[in-house]
């Protein structure tokens, strides 16, 4: 693996640099990005700097949203403001060409959704090849999206020299730690999508010590094992029979549901039809507590409740017993690590990843497309 960290910044002077970047951040209701929201533009900054300051000409490409239609534009206007950086509303083109041209030794130009074009999701090599001519160099530091094999991570790092930015290796070399932790070791694995979730349970039960299994993905469980979970979320194709029973495996007692009453805490053994399981107890989680006080590495990802519905106190309790813990501590997934910001409490955490999904894949593959692309 080529990382930028490791080159000279004078191979890089007046070099036009392809830099791919993950800038799919949320838009507020006056459609601009919110300061608490700009976690993973700010995670490129470092990178954006190490090129200006070898007097690259950085041309930015990334996504946004999932309708084609959408635009980079409100994150060019928030980057503005934190970096120097222009904004191209185009992909290709003479005037694009033109404006590549003519930019500065160490200045930054950040281009429209890549996704605006078909080709970038399925792998164009004619599109990868339309972006690769616009560079001499390419660069990919955005590890929340190189578990996608899209032409802007796997097509044009074939067409150009190629790097791991900052930030990626700083995923690397994070994440990998979590194949030898140290012990008492505890992985917590919390929200839904259990097709993600399953292959982790089963690489980190030869692993790790402990893994605390919380939101929908434990409403799975609460059924194998003969439980009423009501109206609950549950994957009607996952088998989790064959983990039942393993020590290592600890799925709280104690849950939230919401039903004609309200919102009530109940034994699990006590949900009835009428309920409907949206977090776990912090109560639950307390008689775990010395667990996380004694771990020395911890590893999460994923909430304990239905988050984007306000179901939260199963994972500020989460966050709680970390940061409390004397552990090393790794998180990820964007509800986790917004959780973890948003309790000002990142100082005491180890490292907050930026992928989600991309860290899910790494953890269980050891790998991913768009790190095997650099390789």
């Amino acid at each position: 693996m080529n990382y930028l960290s490791q080159q000279n910044p004078a191979d890089f002077h007046g070099k036009r640099v392809i830099l791919r970047l993950d800038l799919n951040v949320p838009l507020n209701d006056a459609g601009h990005v919110d300061s608490t929201d700009a976690d993973r533009i700010m995670k490129s900054l470092p990178t954006l700097k190490w090129l200006a300051d070898a007097g690259a000409k950085t041309i930015v490409i990334s996504h946004i949203g999932r309708d084609p239609k959408e635009t980079l534009r409100p994150v060019a206007r928030y980057m503005e403001s934190v970096t120097t950086i222009g904004f191209d509303p185009e992909l290709s083109g003479e005037r694009l060409n033109e404006m590549i041209a003519n930019m500065g030794n160490g200045h930054a130009l950040l281009l429209e959704n890549l996704r605006s074009n078909s080709g970038e999701e399925s792998n164009d090599e004619a599109f990868a090849k339309s972006i690769a001519d616009l560079g001499d160099i390419y660069v990919n530091d955005a590890f929340a999206v190189s578990h996608r094999a899209h032409a802007s991570v796997v097509g044009i790092p074939k067409l150009l020299p190629h790097f791991a930015g900052l930030q990626m290796e700083q995923e690397i070399e994070h994440l990998s730690k979590s194949f030898s932790p140290s012990s008492p070791s505890i992985l917590v694995l919390g929200g839904a999508k259990f097709e993600t979730k399953l292959p982790v349970i089963q690489k980190f039960l030869g692993i790790v010590d402990h893994i605390v299994i919380g939101g929908a993905l434990a409403n799975n469980f609460y059924k194998a094992m003969g439980y009423d979970v009501g109206s609950s979320l549950i994957d009607e194709t996952a088998n989790v029979s064959g983990l039942l029973g393993n020590p290592k495996i600890i799925i709280p007692e104690t849950v939230i549901v919401e039903n004609e009453k309200g919102k009530e805490e109940k034994k699990v053994s006590d949900v009835a039809r009428g309920d409907k399981i949206v977090d776990i107890a912090p109560s639950g989680l307390d008689l775990h507590a010395d667990l996380f006080k004694n771990a020395a590495f911890v590893l999460w990802n994923g909430p304990m409740g239905n988050y984007e519905n306000g179901f939260v106190d199963g994972s500020k309790k989460i966050v709680e017993l970390i940061a409390d813990s004397q552990a090393e501590s790794i998180v990820g997934g964007g509800d986790s690590v917004a959780l973890v910001e948003e309790l000002d409490m990142s100082e005491k955490f180890g490292f907050l990843s930026t992928g989600g999904g991309a860290m899910l894949e790494y953890l269980a593959q050891g790998t991913l497309p768009g790190i095997e692309a650099l390789r």
